[in-house]
C-alpha cells in the first residue's frame, strides 16, 4: 500500500510540475500578445500620425497654390487652420491685405498676434457676419468646414449678405468628395449635407480636389451665368462685359432683384438710367383710372423705385449719378395729340429729380433728367401717328425730329464726371419745340 501511495504522490507530483509548467508558458504567450498588440498600436498610431502628416502637408500645397493663383486681398477664416496654413496666407496677401480671424481659445493666431493683416473678432461667428455684411464688407476668399458648428448657416450668411465678391473663392474643408463617401457618422451626415447645399446653388460652381483632404473649391460666378426668372442675357461688345434682365419696373421686388443683380455682378452701381415709359393717348374726360394708374405706375411710381433702389446704394458708395427720361411735354403740351396722364406723369419725373438731386449731393449722388422731343423711332412710323408727323414738323425751329444720337452725347455728359457740379437739372434736347 506504502508503494501505491508513493507512486501516487509521484504522479500527483508530476501533474503540479506539468500544470505549473503549462501556465508559465501561457503566460508568456499572453505577455507576447501583449507586446505583439502594443506593437500594433504603435505602428497604427505613427500611420495615422503619418497619414495626418501628409494630409496637412497636401492641405498646404492646397492652400498655398490657391492663394498664389487667386491673389486675395481679403480673407475670412471661420474654421480651425493649421500654423503652417496660417503663415502662407499671411505671406501672400499683400500689404493693406486682411485676414479675419474669429478668436477662440486655441487660436493658432496668437502665434501671429503683432501682424497688422490680422484683423481679430470676438462674439459668435453669425453675429460678425451679419454686422460685417450690413457694413457692405466683401472678401475674396473664406475658408468653412463642413463638420464643424453652424457651416451652412455660415455659407448662407456669406452668400446671401453678398460678402463673397464675384470669382471669389470658398474653400470648403471636409467637404463630402468621392474619396470621403464611405463615412456614415455624424461627421460625415453634415459633411454631406454642406455638399448638397452647395451643389443646388446656381449662383457658384464647384469642383472637388482629387485628393482624400475632402476639399472642395467654390466659386462665384455672375448672375449672366446662372438661370432666373427675369430672362437674364450675357453678351459682349468691345470687350465689355454686360447682362440683360428682363423687369416690371413698377414692381419693387423685380427691382430690388435687378439691382441686387448689379451689384452681385459689379459690387458696385455707378451709373442709373431709367428710361422705361409708356403713353396712352385719350381726351382728358374719357382717360379711365386704369389708364392714369397702369401710365403713372411705370413713368412715375416705377421711375420713383428704381431712383431709390440704385440711390441706397450710391449713397453708401458715397458716389453715383441718375440720368431720368422726362419729356418736353413736361413743359409744354404737345399738340394735337391728348395726353393728359403721360404729360402728368413726366412733369412730376421732373420734380422728383430736382428733388433727389438737392437731397442727395452732398453725399455725392447726382440726380439729373433730359426732356427729348420727338424721337425718330419705328413707333413714330405706326400707322396710327403718321398722321401726326407732318403736324409736329412744322412746330419744331429745327425743322426735323430728334434722332437717337442727338441724345446719347447729352446722356454721357450727365453720366460723366464733367457733369459732377450739376444737379436737379432737366437738360431739354427739342430742337427748339418748346419755345414756340
Amino acid at each position: 500500500m506504502k508503494g501505491e501511495r508513493s507512486r501516487g504522490k509521484e504522479h500527483s507530483s508530476k501533474e503540479r510540475g506539468a500544470e505549473e509548467g503549462d501556465g508559465k508558458e501561457y503566460q508568456v504567450s499572453i505577455r507576447r500578445a501583449g507586446v505583439a498588440e502594443e506593437k500594433r498600436e504603435r505602428e497604427g498610431a505613427r500611420a495615422g500620425e503619418e497619414a495626418q502628416s501628409k494630409r496637412t502637408e497636401v492641405e498646404n500645397q492646397v492652400f498655398k497654390m490657391l492663394v498664389q493663383l487667386t491673389r486675395p486681398k481679403k480673407v475670412i477664416q471661420l474654421c480651425s487652420l493649421s500654423f503652417d496654413s496660417i503663415g502662407i496666407m499671411l505671406d501672400c496677401l499683400p500689404d493693406d491685405g486682411c485676414l479675419v480671424n474669429f478668436e477662440s481659445e486655441h487660436s493658432p493666431y496668437k502665434c501671429f498676434a503683432h501682424d497688422k493683416k490680422i484683423h481679430k473678432r470676438k462674439g459668435r461667428k453669425e453675429d460678425i457676419l451679419k454686422e460685417l455684411a450690413a457694413l457692405g464688407e466683401q472678401y475674396d476668399m473664406v475658408f468653412i468646414d463642413a463638420t464643424e458648428e453652424n457651416p451652412i448657416n455660415y455659407y448662407n450668411l456669406i452668400m446671401s449678405g453678398n460678402m463673397l465678391r464675384m470669382n471669389g473663392v470658398i474653400c470648403v474643408q471636409n467637404a463630402s468628395t468621392s474619396s470621403r463617401e464611405g463615412i456614415d457618422d455624424e461627421m460625415g451626415f453634415m459633411s454631406r449635407e454642406m455638399t448638397d447645399v452647395i451643389k443646388a446653388d446656381a449662383r457658384v460652381e464647384q469642383v472637388e480636389l482629387p485628393s482624400d483632404c475632402g476639399i472642395f473649391i467654390v466659386r462665384r460666378i455672375p448672375v449672366s451665368q446662372t438661370t432666373d426668372p427675369l430672362g437674364f442675357d450675357s453678351t459682349r461688345f468691345a470687350g465689355i462685359h454686360s447682362v440683360a434682365m428682363a423687369a416690371d419696373i413698377s414692381k419693387e421686388e423685380d427691382v430690388k432683384r435687378m439691382v441686387d443683380a448689379i451689384v452681385a455682378n459689379w459690387g458696385r452701381v455707378d451709373i442709373a438710367c431709367n428710361n422705361a415709359g409708356i403713353n396712352m393717348n385719350s381726351a382728358s374726360e374719357d382717360t379711365t383710372l386704369e389708364e392714369w394708374d397702369k401710365t403713372f405706375n411705370v413713368n412715375l411710381r416705377g421711375l420713383f423705385i428704381c431712383c431709390q433702389a440704385a440711390g441706397r446704394v450710391m449713397l453708401s458708395q458715397g458716389y453715383g449719378k441718375i440720368i431720368n427720361t422726362a419729356s418736353m411735354a413736361s413743359l409744354i403740351v404737345p399738340h394735337p395729340q391728348k395726353q393728359l396722364a403721360y404729360n402728368t406723369s413726366k412733369a412730376g419725373v421732373v420734380k422728383l429729380t430736382q428733388t433727389l438731386g438737392t437731397e442727395w449731393i452732398d453725399r455725392g449722388v447726382r440726380v439729373n433728367c433730359i426732356s427729348p422731343g420727338i424721337v425718330d423711332t419705328p413707333l413714330i412710323h405706326s400707322e396710327a401717328l403718321k398722321p401726326l408727323v407732318t403736324r409736329w414738323l412744322a412746330d419744331i425751329p429745327a425743322g426735323r425730329l430728334a434722332q437717337v444720337t442727338d441724345l446719347q452725347a447729352a446722356v454721357v455728359y450727365l453720366a460723366s464726371e464733367a457733369s459732377d457740379y450739376m444737379t436737379g437739372h432737366n437738360l431739354v434736347i427739342d430742337g427748339g419745340q418748346s419755345l414756340w
